[in-house]
């Protein structure tokens, strides 16, 4: 394994992050879990990513359990609050409540004292960003944060957020989570930029395009027991496959075998070839899974390489 500073930040995460949405708590047996997170842990991966609204809970308490019989300083386990958790008008948002609420609540989930990276699931427009970024200070503070982090948030929102630390002299974000792969690139001309500006790294999530991007869906089909193949989990999966992008798919799957590598090493390889990309977050559901996925922190792509690759995408 490999490790990378997370911005400009004293914090080094491994290239590859094990993630829990739509697996842990809800889709993978809890044993079958703890044997996956255990194996990510082995294999070098010290960064492990949850969220309260994860199964409501159960992503984080599934996780935190695989973890528990590691050394704590060994591991970097992040939560997240934005989502509805309830159905009262404060259950929900980046108000001081429920930021403090839920973090508290995520800890005793997780039977942890604190956690390394607290983020911002989303910009919430109806909550002050200075309102919420004090009362992240105030937790790391109280040592039950470490850094702050947001995500899937616009150039211009970090930049507020920037602005509004530096102005109150509160701890500044270090991290940003957004989606970002080969069939989307939405950060690079403005998020990248502005956080390379400000030290703040990316921890990546969807880089294999929620499996998109590892080939089993080549020509389009739809194999049995995948995500796609379940409406309640991915029907936008089933609308991509049908609107034409998995021809540019099947043209990466082609060039990564004739480069010698799964299209799922290539992919995860394209995405650490960025600089101010600190992690790739994947999703695993077996532990074959994420053996395969750190086999791409040793992958180097060459310049002609990428130059094939970028013909493709464009």
């Amino acid at each position: 394994m490999k490790y990378r500073r997370l911005g400009r930040s004293g914090l080094k995460v491994s290239e590859i992050s094990l993630g829990s949405w739509l697996t842990y708590g809800k889709s993978v047996e809890d044993d079958t879990a703890v044997r996956t997170i255990r194996r990510a842990y082995e294999l070098g991966i010290n960064s492990f990513d949850s969220a309260n609204v994860y199964e409501r809970g159960e992503g984080e308490r599934v996780m935190a359990k695989a973890l528990s019989v590691f050394p704590r300083e060994s591991y970097v386990i992040t939560t997240k609050a934005f989502w509805p958790m309830g159905d009262g008008p404060n259950d929900r948002g980046l108000s001081r409540k429920h930021v403090f609420e839920q973090l508290h609540a995520s800890l005793k989930r997780m039977q942890l004292d604190y956690v390394d990276i607290f983020y911002c699931h989303r910009y919430d427009p109806e909550a002050p960003v200075h309102e919420t970024l004090r009362t992240i200070d105030d937790l790391i503070r109280q040592g039950k944060v470490l850094y702050a982090g947001v995500s899937q948030w616009t150039a211009a929102q970090i930049e507020e957020a920037v602005r509004i630390a530096d102005d109150y002299l509160l701890d500044r974000i270090v991290v940003h989570q957004p989606e970002y792969n080969m069939l989307n690139r939405w950060i690079e001309p403005e998020v990248i930029p502005v956080c390379e500006k400000h030290g703040i790294g990316q921890i990546v999530f969807s880089p294999l395009a929620q499996g998109l991007l590892t080939g089993k869906y080549r020509g389009g089909r739809v194999p049995e027991g995948s995500r796609a193949a379940n409406p309640e989990i991915n029907l936008w999966l089933k609308e991509l496959i049908a609107s034409g992008v998995i021809q540019k798919v099947d043209a990466l799957q082609d060039l990564a075998e004739e480069a010698g590598l799964t299209l799922a090493e290539m992919s995860l390889a394209w995405i650490l070839r960025q600089p101010n990309v600190a992690s790739a977050l994947v999703g695993a559901s077996r532990p074959e899974q994420i053996e395969a996925n750190v086999k791409a922190v040793e992958v180097e792509l060459s310049s002609e390489l990428l130059d094939k690759i970028e013909a493709i995408l464009s």
